[in-house]
């Protein structure tokens, strides 16, 4: 499996695990829980495929590790920085989660997918 398609699957996998952490560092926004959950799916897909996209073309553990972590947290802060209608951020909640996605997403394009074929 490519890279950026490691990052694609399971950017989505761990979304949706991202959006169901509401429910324990939030529970009052249980009943917004399935927006949520399509969100951060979403939000995992996207940051997935960039952090996949960058595995590929640098080959480092520790830029894998950092590049996941800044991607991860900067879809994160852009959702976090949206407030709840009363005007509330939920930044924690969301960039804590965020980032470890991003790690996690990080470290796996760098170390188990396969080697990139050039194509001509």
């Amino acid at each position: 499996m490519n890279k950026p398609l490691l990052g694609l699957v399971l950017g989505g996998i761990l979304g949706v695990f991202d959006g169901l952490t509401a429910l324990v560092s939030a529970p009052e926004t249980a009943p917004q829980i399935v927006g949520i959950v399509i969100g951060s799916t979403f939000k995992g897909l996207l940051a997935g495929v960039l952090i996949g996209w960058f595995a590929n073309k640098v080959h480092s553990l520790p830029a894998g590790l950092i590049v996941g972590l800044a991607i991860g947290a900067f879809f994160a802060y852009l959702v976090a920085a949206m407030p709840t209608p009363d005007g509330k951020h939920y930044y924690w909640e969301i960039v804590l989660p965020g980032s470890v996605l991003g790690l996690i997403v990080g470290y796996a394009t760098q170390t188990y997918a396969g080697p990139s074929v050039a194509r001509s």
